[in-house]
């Protein structure tokens, strides 16, 4: 009976930090009063409803399409100008790769002849351009999210609410990126049915919102240990829906994840101002950030058996956010007010673009890192630029983190970095191991 153990180990490795985020403010009992909304209009759960309706007023008719040409059979019946883009569209133009020898993703580059000194030279470039572009991001989605805009001696100023307008800046300037990457360079014939990305995008775009929505409610080090902590959800569903086996050192690093997040959330000062809706909020803001990304990144896995590039994959998810995005702002008005808001504060226009830039650029130099130097080094350089985020974030905005709360900090990212080693250490032995041997047990 060790299955069902392990699975109520993983729940409650995942459970706890969630229990434990409401904890400071639940002790206060102050009176319940939605914090940072101004309306019923503002509230986050009425926001999400109707962004998800101006989605569906997109994906609906475009099921429906899908249905109707695959029913007629549109492949082989098709004629016209219409036809290949249908064709692209719904039905694509090549079967799916299933070992991806001819690479949906590039070969990583190998040393070979070059000197130590130039990959030495590409390292630091890929560190200090992940570095740069992440924590500028993270540095600007806090200023965007939490703080006015056009404040003076006698106005309070306003704040920018609108989370789905960021996101289409965002996808809108990636889109573009992506485009000229893939026009002026050579690409995989694309072969995947285009409606197939639609899926990734939304729920990307859902993510995404999630992401920009929680910081509202929740403070930036607290919005990233979240991110930190993804992996325990990951693999509690691993357990429970696929029955996975994990090895011991992935519960035990799971488990100091969850250990260190609980420290940092009860070591945090309760605010007077921030009410228990508000915490709630703010948690399952960051679940649902969680789910949708989990779901992207697992599809985007199930999209790569097509012969595909990673940009094109970027270009391809970020066609459909575009047109998710913009067709819900225009649905709702909320476009024309978005640029009055960026025509009414210049200051908010030039943090707008540089966030979509930095997020561009920072999905560049991802595919860019993973290519030359693989997927583990490029886990290094992300866990530190979360730590570094943490850091540069309470020194620009003031978040205090108490002794308790810093120790948490650190067994979170030592964690992070045991399992990086852990997984490294693994890979070698299993290499070495004959077929058929496991270098230890799975529970």
């Amino acid at each position: 009976m060790r299955p069902p153990r392990t699975s109520l180990m993983a729940t409650m490795i995942f459970c706890l930090p969630l229990v434990l985020a409401s904890l400071p403010t639940m002790a206060t009992g102050e009176e319940i009063v939605p914090a940072l909304q101004d309306s019923w209009g503002d509230f986050w759960l009425f926001r999400f409803f109707v962004n998800a309706a101006g989605y569906a007023s997109i994906v609906v008719p475009g099921f429906l399409l899908i249905q109707y040409f695959k029913r007629r059979n549109y492949l082989e019946t098709g004629r016209g100008i219409c036809f290949p883009v249908v064709k692209s569209c719904v039905f694509g133009s090549e079967v799916k790769s299933v070992h991806q020898e001819d690479g949906s993703l590039p070969p990583r580059g190998e040393p070979t002849e070059s000197s130590t000194a130039r990959q030495v030279f590409k390292l630091l470039f890929c560190a200090a351009g992940l570095q740069a572009s992440y924590l500028t991001w993270g540095v600007l989605q806090e200023r965007v999210m939490t703080r006015t805009y056009g404040a003076t001696e006698t106005e309070p100023g306003e704040k920018f609410k609108d989370s789905q307008f960021l996101v289409f800046m965002n996808r809108i300037l990636a889109f573009t990126v992506a485009g000229l990457y893939c026009a002026l360079t050579k690409q995989p014939r694309h072969g995947a049915p285009m409606y197939k990305y639609s899926f990734a995008s939304l729920s990307n775009v859902l993510s995404s919102w999630c992401q920009y929505e929680a910081l509202k409610y929740i403070s930036f080090p607290t919005q990233v240990l979240a991110k930190a902590s993804k992996v325990i959800p990951v693999m509690m569903m691993g357990k429970l829906v696929s029955r996975k086996s994990y090895e011991y050192w992935e519960y035990l690093t799971a488990a100091l994840i969850s250990v260190g997040v609980s420290m940092f959330l009860l070591s945090s000062a309760p605010n007077r101002h921030v009410s228990t809706v508000t915490t709630f909020s703010g948690i399952i803001l960051l679940a649902g950030y969680i789910i949708f990304d989990s779901f992207t990144s697992n599809w985007q896995d199930a999209l790569f058996a097509y012969k595909m590039s990673p940009v094109q994959m970027m270009f391809g998810v970020n066609v459909f956010s575009c047109l998710f995005t913009v067709g819900s702002l225009l649905e709702q008005g909320a476009l024309l007010e978005s640029v009055r808001f960026m025509s009414r504060h210049s200051e908010f226009t030039a943090h707008a673009v540089l966030l979509s830039v930095c997020s561009a650029c920072g999905q560049l130099f991802i595919f860019y890192t993973i290519n030359q130097f693989g997927a583990a080094v490029f886990t290094i350089i992300m866990t530190l630029r979360q730590a570094f985020a943490i850091l540069l974030s309470c020194l620009i905005y003031g978040h205090t983190v108490t002794v308790v709360g810093g120790l948490g900090v650190a067994v979170v990212f030592m964690a992070l970095f045991l399992r990086v080693y852990a997984r490294s250490r693994m890979k070698k032995r299993s290499k070495k191991l004959p077929p058929g041997e496991t270098p230890v047990q799975k529970v």
